[in-house]
């Protein structure tokens, strides 16, 4: 697996593996796994020479956590690069009150509060590195500051004055004393991720879904920004939900959820293209955002080991330059998208 040496702007440098690993699925999401075949799926992607986990509180509400100590334990901790997010902490509440009914499931009992404070975030960071079972943790990400996750712009930009007037201090200190590397924001909108660069020192950011074969809006302000600061970006979602990865069938995912018409429409065109040049619609999806000089790892879902090892494969593949060529011909890609030449 190829790897992607990250200098960050606080001077640490942090090597990624081109293909990161992104643990909601193996805390419940969207449906139960058992124990077991979550070990399986992490040992598949250390196997495939995955080298960078990407997880939250949020994921299972501390089960991907805890799921992620028990695979860990042993490994040298120079030998991997792991993310946990802040902004959330989990309180003890009846079964029927936890978070994520309906989306996460069989979890602990536990009920999300946001707190974006600077003792929030100290508390957060104290319980993952419990769950985690481990010493120290390489990146922090800021979780869901935006406005997919608080609903408005208004509850979004309070939250915002309290990370920077509050839980920012926090984050500086951390990394200034060397116990984390490097810190930022994983979030669903590239607007925020701009408004935080341009108010603070972040080091990198998590971005869901937003750089991606389907979407390049990011590139008209704030990519440049990172190039310019040497921000760097994690891509989480690059399937966008999913359709990139299945393709513009009945019932294809987009955002989380079903897929509207033009973006059906949209994929479909962008499909007819991989076809005539023998791509597969995943391959290009997975390859796209790291021609990016910013993008240092992509982090697709992989609820499975065949999920993980075809994931692999899929990054492994390598890409005819003619398919980016045609793509912008088409309308398909922005003209200003970074690719092969």
């Amino acid at each position: 697996m190829k790897k992607r040496n990250f200098k960050a702007p606080s001077g640490e440098t942090i090597s990624f593996t081109e293909l990161g690993f992104g643990t909601a699925p193996i805390g419940n999401l969207y449906r139960a796994v058992d124990p077991e075949d979550a070990q399986k799926t992490l040992e598949a992607a250390w196997k495939a020479g995955i080298r960078y986990f990407d997880t939250a509180p949020l994921y299972g509400l501390g089960l991907s956590e805890t799921r992620l100590n028990r695979f860990l334990f042993g490994k040298k901790r120079k030998d991997y690069v792991l993310s946990t997010k802040v902004g959330r902490l989990l309180d003890i509440c009846p079964p029927q009150e936890r978070t994520g009914i309906g989306k996460f499931f069989d979890t602990p009992s536990r009920k999300e509060r946001f707190d974006y404070t600077y003792d929030g975030f100290m508390r957060s960071i104290e319980f993952s590195l419990e769950r985690l079972g481990v010493d120290s943790i390489d990146i922090i990400f800021v979780h869901d500051v935006d406005v997919f996750t608080h609903k408005s712009e208004a509850a979004r930009d309070a939250h915002v004055k309290t990370l920077m007037s509050s839980g920012y201090k926090a984050l500086v200190k951390l990394r200034e004393q060397k116990v984390i590397k490097a810190f930022g924001a994983g979030i669903n909108e590239w607007q925020v991720a701009e408004t935080l660069t341009r108010a603070g020192d972040f080091d990198i950011f998590l971005l869901a879904g937003r750089y991606t074969l389907l979407e390049q809006e990011a590139l008209q302000s704030f990519l440049p920004l990172c190039e310019e600061r040497g921000v760097g970006i994690v891509l989480g979602g690059p399937y966008n939900s999913g359709i990139l990865a299945t393709g513009p069938k009945p019932g294809a995912w987009y955002d989380y959820d079903p897929a509207p018409k033009h973006i059906l429409e949209r994929v479909a065109k962008i499909e007819a293209v991989c076809k005539r040049h023998k791509v597969k619609l995943p391959e290009a999806a997975l390859r796209f955002p790291l021609h990016h000089s910013q993008v240092v790892s992509v982090i697709p879902g992989g609820v499975s080991a065949k999920e993980v090892a075809l994931n692999a494969k899929t990054m492994g593949v390598k890409l005819p330059k003619a398919l980016w060529k045609e793509l912008k011909a088409e309308g398909l890609l922005r003209k200003d998208a970074p690719v092969p030449r």
